[in-house]
């Protein structure tokens, strides 16, 4: 459960609100705006974080209280064991005293010195025995200890990823934006997100080249990447590159229909109107 739950906020925090070149001034009706413009849904993520970290605080003490207890239990379990073994050791002990009138001196001793080696060898496998259960409850404890102290940084990550998301959103000039994904690709190297926004900047600040190779990076890794597609089209449609940039554009489609009518007021695209296969394009966003 605890994984699940991890998962969704993680997805939530690399899946920021979709890229849009469109005129920004245009307003939706509420009930059509996504639900990351929406404000609750921050309130929403950082009290589940802050119940997370509760919950796992309480499985570290529960964890610990239970190690102790199987500790004393343990404990508890040899001093039963010891103090039955040195009983039966004096009655053993009793008996041979009672032997000695009968089988003399000799008799005695070579009875105490086989008494003695079994007491050590009884001995012997009793601390083994116990020696490997302290070894197994040891790495089991080390092994809990590990994944709550990974668990505890991969929640800081997120925390500290979402935070800079919400600068970027509040950022006002692409240079500052960049900055900003530059600190998250610190915190996730390679994240795709973050390298597609990276490229939108880019794109801002008029680097067509600079929005092509980073649109190419994330497509190394993942060739179905809408978001990816649709940037490196905008970038070859300004570049000149017509015939690359629509063919992009329709991978785009195909994968995120959200962005077709994003594409019919793409300011980027408009060295690609009149193409005919850019205008079929669109036609058939609206059929």
């Amino acid at each position: 459960m605890f994984k699940m739950l991890l998962g969704a906020v993680m997805l939530y925090f690399v899946l920021p609100a979709p890229i849009t070149h469109a005129n920004e001034n245009s307003t939706k009706p509420y009930s059509e705006q996504s639900i990351y413009e929406k404000p609750m849904i921050e309130r929403y993520v950082l009290d589940e974080l802050k119940s997370l970290r509760m919950d796992q605080q309480d499985l570290e003490r529960r964890i610990t209280r239970d190690i102790t207890d199987r500790e004393l239990a343990v404990a508890d379990k040899s001093m039963n064991y010891a103090n039955v073994t040195v009983t039966y050791f004096f009655y053993i002990i009793a008996g041979v005293a009672s032997l000695i009138a009968l089988i003399g001196w000799q008799s005695m001793r070579e009875i105490k010195e086989n008494t003695k080696r079994m007491a050590e060898v009884q001995l012997k496998d009793i601390s083994e025995s116990y020696e490997q259960k302290f070894k197994a409850l040891e790495r089991d404890l080390k092994r809990k200890t590990r994944i709550i102290s990974e668990n505890n940084r991969e929640i800081e990550k997120i925390n500290e990823v979402h935070n800079l998301w919400l600068r970027a959103q509040s950022s006002q000039t692409p240079e500052q934006k960049l900055e900003i994904y530059d600190e998250i690709l610190k915190v996730r190297p390679g994240d795709l997100e973050a390298l597609t926004y990276k490229a939108d900047a880019t794109m801002e600040m008029r680097e067509f080249h600079w929005a092509l190779s980073l649109c190419n990076r994330v497509l190394e890794v993942d060739d179905t990447n809408a978001h990816a597609l649709y940037q490196r089209a905008c970038a070859y449609a300004c570049l000149g590159v017509e015939e690359q940039a629509i063919s992009d554009l329709e991978r785009a489609i195909k994968d995120s229909l959200s962005l077709r009518e994003l594409a019919a007021d793409e300011d980027d695209f408009e060295n690609l109107r009149g193409n005919e296969r850019f205008e079929l394009l669109l036609t058939a966003v609206y059929d």
